[in-house]
């Protein structure tokens, strides 16, 4: 079953759901703000998707902006980004799908037609 992690303002995870509910592909729909992943969980998804830790940050969002993140994740661990994108649910970018080994941050179109629509 396929995961997705939105928030009910954003407006980029509006524009995903209804890509998915469009082309008939079912998920289940988790409200990162109230159930964000804990570290355990972030920290599985980040080695699964072999993507940059950077890539699950919401770079565009408040809180990263307000934290002053753009100059403080480079002198981070792992383990410290891990626990911070842990802390609030905000700060995840999102939409983040999950479906086993797949896992996408942000909403690319192109990139969820060619993983999703095989």
């Amino acid at each position: 079953m396929i995961k997705v992690y939105c928030y009910s303002k954003c407006t980029t995870c509006k524009k995903a759901l209804k890509w998915l509910d469009d082309n008939n592909v079912k998920y289940e729909l988790i409200d990162i703000k109230e159930n964000n992943p804990d570290e355990a969980t972030i920290k599985k998804y980040y080695e699964k998707s072999g993507l940059a830790l950077k890539r699950f940050f919401n770079t565009s969002g408040m809180i990263y902006r307000d934290l002053g993140l753009s100059k403080k994740l480079p002198d981070m661990t792992e383990e410290e980004q891990i626990k911070l994108l842990a802390s609030d649910g905000m700060l995840v970018k999102r939409p983040l799908l999950v479906s086993g080994n797949l896992i996408l941050t942000g909403f690319k179109e192109v990139e969820w037609a060619e993983k999703l629509l095989k």
